[in-house]
């Protein structure tokens, strides 16, 4: 795998938001240790000066692409992860077909197997998901999507309950697209209180040239 340049949206001497690409771990597994998205930023850093350090806040799934938040020392990590639930994280996301409400807010209880895959069940932790149709064509339904909660894979597992899963999910869709590579969803904007000097600072991404090119037929 060639190494991409690292996207960063916004810097200052307390906090990083980079733009993660679709198939990227933001941190390692038992098989995967330095091709992540915590590895390029901490390399990024580096650079700078060998004894910069990073702190992960939050994560993305491996093939979900969008807004990665990292601190760049630990008193910044905890104050972010404390207050995370007064983050405002958006999503955009690509559906088969459409959908019967337009705008919902979709709440179940998710559990995970041993083999890491998330269902939905009667019992386990709370997912909270809101959502809104912006543009529709014949094949597919683009939403906009706000999470009150951040469950392993909630967006697509709870859009899978809805059979309306995510264009290109390999694993939450049964539905085969020779025309899509990568999983349609992204994480599209952060609005949060900087943990130090505490204005608000907002970001967020233009839409996927993918994205656009399916929502456009």
């Amino acid at each position: 795998m060639k190494k991409e340049k690292l996207e960063i949206i916004y810097e200052d001497k307390d906090i990083i938001i980079v733009n993660k690409k679709s198939g990227l771990l933001t941190i390692s597994t038992d098989k995967v240790k330095d091709n992540t998205l915590y590895h390029k930023v901490s390399d990024y850093l580096k650079k700078q000066n060998k004894n910069n350090k990073v702190f992960i806040v939050h994560r993305l799934d491996k093939d979900t692409q969008g807004l990665v938040l990292f601190a760049k020392s630990e008193k910044v990590k905890r104050i972010l992860q404390d207050n995370w639930a007064n983050v405002k994280r958006d999503y955009l996301a690509i559906v088969y077909g459409h959908l019967d409400k337009k705008k919902d807010t979709l709440v179940s209880h998710l559990k995970e197997t041993k083999t890491h895959f998330v269902y939905e069940s009667k019992v386990g932790d709370l997912a909270i998901t809101n959502y809104e149709v912006i543009k529709e064509n014949k094949l597919y339904s683009l939403l906009k999507i706000n999470i009150e909660t951040g469950k392993k894979n909630q967006i697509r597992v709870q859009l899978k309950g809805l059979n309306h899963p995510i264009v290109g999910d390999k694993v939450y869709s049964d539905i085969k697209n020779k025309n899509v590579k990568e999983l349609c969803l992204q994480a599209n904007s952060l609005e949060f209180k900087h943990p130090i000097s505490k204005e608000i600072i907002k970001v967020s991404l233009d839409y996927p040239a993918s994205f656009q090119k399916l929502i456009s037929k």
